[in-house]
């Protein structure tokens, strides 16, 4: 994957319907959406259970792109090589998950796939100033983790604008999971954002037999975010 700063799309399938979730991933990549979002919870780390590697394995080979897995999970390190081997492209993994974080993503690192770290919106954006030179992506959450459709927390832009200066030119993406639609989209583009996660705001309307309304949602966020 080359890098470069293009708004990159990323719809979360915990949006999806869950019957259909092949149908469904194939839908949003024919509509546009240029990564597919796999967020995984465990009802310990997060108030909410989702997909274990088996899940993320199943939807492998329907993802023909780039398929980012995040990690809302504690204890991490156990179970990175399971979500490897299940076929994630990027793993990443809450800073707040373990003391080790910088030995979580040198684990992510070994395993071959890219290596990301997530801030929750209470943690400072100083937890991840040490961990940089091992990130390929950090993930500021504008939304408390462990559910969809929650209200964008506008403090956060900030802390996405202070990152994009610590950044510099570090070929380290800046992605934004939470609240993110057609009106937040450009305030986090704007602030340094450049990969935005979307649930709700993609799936809204639209179904399988119904793709061209997850086309619609896609376009109206990325030229929201382009400006």
């Amino acid at each position: 994957m080359s890098f470069d700063r293009q708004i990159r799309i990323a719809p979360s399938i915990l949006s999806a319907d869950f019957a259909n979730f092949g149908a469904e991933i194939r839908a949003i990549e024919d509509q546009g959406a240029d990564w597919v979002h796999v967020d995984v919870m465990d009802g310990h780390f997060v108030p909410n259970l989702t997909f274990g590697p088996p899940a993320v394995k199943a939807f492998r080979p329907h993802v023909r792109g780039f398929m980012d897995v995040h990690l809302m999970i504690a204890p991490v390190d156990p179970y990175i090589e399971a979500y490897a081997e299940a076929g994630a492209d990027m793993i990443t993994a809450h800073v707040e998950a373990g003391p080790h974080p910088h030995r979580t993503l040198q684990a992510i690192r070994a395993t071959g796939k890219k290596a990301g770290i997530a801030l929750n919106p209470g943690t400072p954006l100083e937890a991840v100033s040490c961990l940089l030179d091992l990130c390929d992506m950090v993930l500021v959450m504008t939304v408390n983790p462990g559910f969809g459709g929650q209200k964008f927390i506008h403090s956060q832009l900030d802390k996405i604008a202070r990152l994009r200066a610590m950044v510099g030119d570090r070929p380290i993406h800046i992605q934004v999971d939470g609240g993110v639609d057609p009106t937040t989209a450009p305030l986090v583009a704007k602030a340094g954002a450049d990969v935005l996660v979307a649930g709700s705001a993609v799936f809204k309307g639209g179904s399988v037999e119904r793709p061209e309304v997850y086309g619609a949602n896609i376009r109206t966020i990325r030229e929201a975010a382009e400006g």
